[in-house]
């Protein structure tokens, strides 16, 4: 469980750098470069009240802020700090390859301060399920007595967790976007997962084929073990284009019975055939399908995942049983929000895209589904024809509810639809009615949108929170 070779540290003292983003990790980086001697400036094309304040809190502690202008390298920048959403395409940083300046972001940033002796980092990627393995994993780091975190691309933000000095943790479960590994040219982890690819954010890394690349930059220099989605081919694609230290294994998880260096799942256990002394001939029990909340497949892959990496650190099989038993997901992930009339109703309003929503849908055998909103350029036609057999009905709301509407007619006819043309604040309450009024003793409502929620909601929370009002709302007049 050793900590990990670090390079030599930078000198910050002195150097010019430009945080582009006012946002959390901006202002994170800025404040802790600043603290390092480094002389900042922050950059957002944004302004009002709420940013004038943040810049006026960042001013008191050294830092200058440039609100309106996000397009203008400042002169004499010798490195650029970006913020995960920024665009690579974005003039700043043309302005900054024109000029000769690295551009890099808050976990390469949090990555160069590490110490000698900084805690290794596991880390996990993939298009769904990032936060859930993640928050998985540290829950059982902690149950082994362990001290850890649950950071990056969740929590708090990880240059102010590395700040916290060497010492501090034994290990750190990371979360990184495709965004962050884009901009993270150095990180270097212990052993990291790739849970699943599916075209997502293709605007902003311009194809497919590049999306893929930045995901697969989690497994470069990994040092004890690549754990890869034995379903998602192209995961174990990445592993095998990885350079990687000698000695790292590719260890594989699968709902199936697991193959020698991998964890699977066999008459309900969890097991693990890749961290044993003899793979080819024993497998350890690590945990109860039961342990796992939910136990749906996507979740139970996510589980698996998160053992994975918990064993590549030598975690034993108890703490990874403890600690799937102590876990408990986020809010609006496949949460029950309560049974009305003897149906269910379900919140993963987290499943904002295809790929979310088909793992959602398969973890029910009858379902009332509520969908739609922002579609992010997404076709529906394989969710719909992969979920047809287990759809009782359809209530559509949003924006761009039509090209669901329009996948149904053409791969489940049968299915009755409801199409909610409403955008207002009671829409959502309408909607559960209607999915009521659909449902049947046994059925389970479920809102997975497939879509984002900004044409109606602030986000995902905020639609789910009035899914789960609606709800009640229901239960109250049953």
């Amino acid at each position: 469980m050793g900590s990990q070779e670090v390079s030599e540290p930078q000198d910050w003292k002195g150097l010019r750098v430009t945080v582009a983003g006012l946002g959390v990790s901006g202002v994170s980086a800025a404040r802790a470069l600043a603290d390092l001697g480094a002389e900042v400036t922050v950059v957002d094309g944004g302004s009002g009240p709420a940013l004038e304040a943040r810049a006026a809190e960042l001013a008191e502690a050294g830092v200058a802020v440039r609100l309106g202008d996000a397009d203008t390298l400042p002169e004499g920048t010798g490195l650029v700090v970006t913020s995960p959403g920024w665009k690579p395409d974005s003039p700043l940083f043309a302005a900054a390859a024109a000029a000769g300046v690295d551009v890099v972001g808050d976990v390469e940033v949090a990555w160069r301060l590490r110490g000698p002796d900084a805690a290794p980092w596991l880390a996990v990627t993939g298009t769904n399920g990032k936060t859930t393995t993640t928050r998985m994993l540290a829950s059982i780091l902690r149950a082994a007595g362990l001290r850890t975190a649950a950071v990056g691309n969740i929590g708090t933000p990880i240059v102010d967790v590395v700040r916290e000095g060497d010492g501090a943790y034994d290990v750190l479960a990371v979360e990184l976007s495709s965004y962050q590994l884009h901009w993270a040219p150095s990180l270097r982890a212990h052993s990291a997962a790739v849970l699943n690819l599916a075209p997502d954010h293709l605007d902003w890394h311009g194809s497919m084929e590049a999306y893929a690349a930045d995901k697969g930059r989690i497994y470069e220099g990994n040092r004890i073990a690549c754990v890869y989605n034995a379903a998602d081919p192209a995961t174990e694609d990445l592993v095998r284009e990885a350079d990687v230290e000698e000695g790292c294994r590719a260890i594989g998880f699968t709902l199936n019975t697991p193959a020698p260096s991998q964890l699977g799942v066999v008459d309900g256990i969890l097991v693990d055939r890749a961290f044993v002394p003899d793979r080819h001939k024993q497998a350890q029990e690590l945990a109860e399908v039961s342990d796992v909340t939910p136990p749906a497949p996507h979740n139970i892959a996510n589980a698996l995942a998160a053992a994975a990496l918990a064993r590549a650190f030598g975690v034993q099989p108890s703490a990874v049983r403890d600690g799937l038993r102590a876990f408990r997901p986020d809010a609006h992930r496949i949460e029950h929000v309560a049974d009305v009339a003897d149906v269910a109703y379900v919140d993963d309003s987290k499943a904002t895209n295809t790929h979310a929503t088909e793992a959602s849908l398969a973890a029910y055998e009858s379902i009332v589904w509520i969908a739609g909103g922002l579609a992010k350029g997404a076709s529906f036609d394989d969710l719909v024809a992969g979920a047809a057999r287990r759809l009782r009905g359809v209530v559509l709301i949003g924006a761009d509810r039509a090209l669901i509407g329009e996948a149904l007619a053409r791969h489940a006819p049968q299915v009755p639809v409801v199409d909610l043309d409403r955008t207002d604040t009671g829409a959502m309450s309408e909607a559960v009615r209607q999915a009521a009024r659909l449902a049947e003793p046994g059925d389970t409502v479920l809102l997975a949108p497939a879509c984002a929620s900004m044409d109606m909601f602030t986000n995902y929370n905020e639609r789910g929170d009035a899914f789960a009002a609606a709800v009640r709302e229901l239960g109250a007049s049953a």
